[in-house]
């Protein structure tokens, strides 16, 4: 989807660009649109080599308050996934603050898949059950504080961290009206009536929080498997709970899910009433980032139309349970 966060270069920039990081000139560039915030670019470079670049936004453009250094946590979290067993792109060159362009850019290992939202492939439930176990590898991975430290939300707790990961959402909306069907500081309240479940969580895990069909490539060049998972830039330190949102989007998770089979192959994972209460929190705070993120993004009017309009609906479903969920008490 277009975006005012994507950046254009021309021809000649790029390959500057990739001379300076990689040392090989472009071929061949061609800009990938699937994503939504930063631009991208697959590049068939001189020296032979296919790669994927991806460049963030004008370091003038004033993002959401968790979108600060992106890239600098995406190439974090693709190597910390690497060493877990996670299928990842491989990181070629990262680079920050650029002298020339300015901003973050990542060179990528292009991958030679498909993307799952291409294709509706053979053996679904088997590929959605090897993800749950990638998953559970990604979340695996132990860190020293919660939330977003590369943005400078955090948290001694997760409790804290959460509060403020959703704080700081909420308010972005004063740079960036955005239509909400509650006033931020009600939605604030529920939020932190219902949070005192997160105290469950002591340890920060890495968490990808955007493992969705668009996001997670195939080799369908036999049986079908997952290539790799991609796009890290939203990853948090937090609760594992929060990854099982973005694969059952404007859905709930079924108990009979694969993704949820996959997941307790490699680790235990019960869903109590209060790890509900918890998945609500995080399905509520994904919804946020989808009707905010269109200030600074300015989508096209027509292509974000369904999705302000699910994510509305969405979110007030959601905020509904969690009025409930805070009135009675939780197991």
């Amino acid at each position: 989807m277009d975006s005012r966060t994507k950046r254009r270069l021309a021809a000649a920039e790029l390959d500057a660009l990739a001379r300076r990081a990689v040392g090989a000139g472009v071929a061949s560039a061609t800009e990938l649109t699937d994503g939504y915030a930063n631009a991208v670019w697959r590049l068939a470079l001189d020296d032979g080599r296919e790669a994927v670049l991806k460049l963030s936004p004008p370091p003038d453009l004033d993002q959401l308050s968790y979108e600060r250094n992106l890239l600098r946590m995406e190439a974090v979290a693709i190597e910390l996934a690497a060493r877990a067993g996670v299928p990842v792109a491989g990181l070629l060159r990262a680079g920050f603050d650029d002298p020339v362009l300015g901003g973050d850019y990542l060179f990528l290992a292009a991958l030679d898949g498909v993307s799952w939202n291409d294709v509706k492939p053979d053996g679904e439930a088997a590929l959605r059950r090897e993800l749950g176990r990638h998953l559970a590898r990604f979340n695996s991975v132990t860190g020293e504080v919660f939330g977003y430290p590369h943005a400078g939300i955090t948290g001694p707790t997760w409790r804290a961290a959460f509060l403020a990961m959703v704080a700081a959402l909420l308010g972005d909306p004063e740079r960036y009206p955005t239509p909400l069907p509650l006033p931020p500081a009600e939605i604030m309240a529920i939020v932190e009536a219902a949070a005192p479940v997160l105290d469950e969580v002591t340890t920060p895990r890495l968490v990808h929080f955007d493992v969705w069909a668009g996001n997670v490539f195939l080799d369908l060049t036999g049986p079908p498997k997952i290539q790799a998972i991609i796009d890290h830039e939203r990853a948090f330190w937090g609760d594992p709970l929060a990854e099982f949102v973005t694969p059952t989007i404007f859905g709930e998770l079924s108990g009979g899910d694969p993704l949820l089979a996959g997941y307790r192959e490699v680790t235990p994972l019960e869903l109590t009433p209060a790890a509900r209460v918890r998945i609500d929190l995080y399905r509520a705070y994904l919804y946020l980032i989808l009707l905010i993120e269109n200030g600074p993004r300015q989508y096209p009017p027509d292509e974000y139309a369904r999705v302000r309009t699910i994510a509305t609906a969405s979110l007030t479903d959601v905020l509904d349970r969690l009025v409930r969920a805070a009135a009675r008490p939780v197991e």
